[in-house]
């Protein structure tokens, strides 16, 4: 089988997400200690709930993931999970970060689905099935 699609007893998926947030006020609060602590935080939240980051990229105002989870975890509760735990650690280890913003992060995000078949694809693949 294919190595992008994984499996669990009843689904064969491929469910990736692209997440970017941005931090309170576009602060450029993410340099330096911060950022690196930031990188080490989501890979071991995403690890510990099973989800992949194979790419992860960390401006001083904003962060962007792709992440690979399974069909049962909500992209909702992905981001929730991932920017709750980092600011609450954070915001522990770099006392200065409490003191320039009232929370690390935006309560918004920007997603979107990533997959191995464009939309046009999957359009036409659809409005076949009739035809056939």
């Amino acid at each position: 089988m294919d190595e992008r699609w994984k499996t669990n007893p009843g689904c064969v998926y491929n469910v990736s997400y692209q997440i970017i947030w941005c931090t309170k006020y576009r602060r450029k609060l993410l340099l330096g200690e911060v950022e690196e602590r930031l990188r080490s935080l989501l890979i071991e939240k995403a690890t510990a709930n099973g989800w992949d980051i194979p790419e992860l990229e960390i401006m001083p105002d904003h962060v962007h993931l792709f992440v690979k989870a399974t069909p049962s975890d909500s992209i909702a509760h992905i981001t929730s999970q991932l920017k709750g735990y980092t600011s609450f650690s954070l915001r522990n280890e770099f006392p200065h970060l409490k003191q320039r913003v009232p929370t690390l992060w935006t309560r918004s995000y920007y997603v979107e689905t990533i997959g191995h078949i464009s939309e046009k694809t999957i359009l036409k693949y659809i409005e076949d099935q009739k035809k056939k």
